[in-house]
């Protein structure tokens, strides 16, 4: 089955084709159009600027989906679309996109949940991948824990009450004054830290400690406001006592210790809370997905945590692990297979019980 799939929930604009059937799962296409540097300027996504860029990036980018998986458009058999959550403007641009395209072609519309797509990625990393298993999708603005009985039925059994690991880390990096988004800027500085740590570069008692997002409770929920304040205190303490302004440089050895601490209490947060979900749900596969999945150090420490609990892991590609096309069309075709089609009155929803709403009025 090819699938031509649109994402567009965010900043980035995408398309990709992808091939699924029982037996295959083959990227053909998967183009990305990024807006990162335009939003850089802000130091965040401007979603009046997200939404016109996107209306500007669609049609190019389905083009040269379609063009470089070698095939055209009347070899389509169903187009697939993110219809939520994400910022409405930008979700509306895909979602009218692909009713137009679909309606057109005379071809299935697919309408697929952002989040189910981050953890579809993975379906393209490891063929042995199947359900039942467990889903943590770490992003900018989610973080959240899934069970997955079976590929088009989702059931969170835990979340962030609050912000997302992905936005308190950039938002962490840009109070320091790394360029947005500061990710896999933190990531690296994270890196330096820990190895001055190893080095004996820096003493134990002087080492950063900062609060758990894990929520001391019976649930698998996390909170990451009460981290990010924190770090966001200790970087103003640390210019104030230094007589700087709110935006001057700190000491790089400085920045990497507390980007160390920082990414050592999201990761020991969040596998405190799963090393929970494993051992209740007694799952045998787990699946870390989403944009904050590509952290090496949280990839390094579930990886750690599995090989305790004996479960296999599955990861995206870092290709893959950011917002994309191809995992669009990955979960459009198990929901296809479940039934799920959208018609002309599809609409786009900002969060996803908007979204679950409308499939229960609608039956989408």
């Amino acid at each position: 089955m090819l699938i031509l799939a649109i994402e567009s929930s965010c900043d980035e604009t995408a398309a990709a084709v992808v091939r699924m059937s029982e037996d295959e799962r083959t990227i053909l296409s998967n183009i990305v159009a990024s807006q990162v540097e335009t939003h850089a300027l802000y130091g965040g996504v401007v979603p009046e600027i997200a939404s016109r860029a996107h209306i500007e990036a669609v049609s190019p980018c389905v083009e040269k989906a379609v063009s470089d998986a070698g095939v055209t458009l009347s070899d389509i058999d169903a187009v697939a679309v993110t219809y939520s959550p994400g910022l409405i403007g930008c979700l509306l641009v895909g979602v009218n996109f692909a009713k137009s395209l679909a309606f057109s072609l005379g071809v299935p519309l697919i309408p697929v949940d952002h989040i189910r797509s981050h953890t579809a990625a993975a379906y393209f990393t490891d063929a042995e991948l199947q359900a039942p298993f467990l889903s943590l999708v770490v992003s900018g603005g989610h973080t959240s824990l899934y069970s997955v009985p079976e590929p088009a039925t989702y059931e969170e059994i835990g979340s962030t009450r609050d912000d997302a690991a992905g936005e308190a880390f950039d938002k962490v990096g840009r109070v320091m004054g790394l360029t947005y988004p500061g990710g896999a800027a933190m990531d690296a500085l994270a890196r330096e830290g820990f190895e001055a740590r190893g080095e004996g570069k820096r003493k134990k008692e002087d080492y950063i400690r900062f609060p758990s997002p894990a929520i001391n409770d019976d649930t698998f929920d996390y909170s990451f406001s009460g981290l990010k304040t924190a770090a966001v205190n200790h970087i103003h303490n640390l210019r104030q006592k230094a007589g700087l302004s709110d935006k001057a440089p700190i000491d790089r050895e400085e920045m990497a210790e507390i980007a160390c601490a920082f990414t050592e209490s999201v990761v020991d947060g969040i596998c405190k809370k799963l090393a929970l979900a494993i051992e209740e749900t007694k799952t045998e596969r787990l699946v870390l997905a989403g944009g904050v999945a590509a952290n090496s150090h949280l990839r390094e420490g579930i990886a750690k945590l599995c090989k305790k609990k004996n479960i296999k892991l599955y990861m995206p590609s870092l290709s893959l692990c950011g917002d994309n096309g191809a995992m669009v069309g990955a979960q459009a075709y198990y929901e296809y297979l479940s039934g799920v089609r959208g018609d002309t009155d599809l609409n786009a929803y900002a969060s996803g019980e908007g979204a679950e709403a409308a499939r229960a009025i609608h039956r989408i």
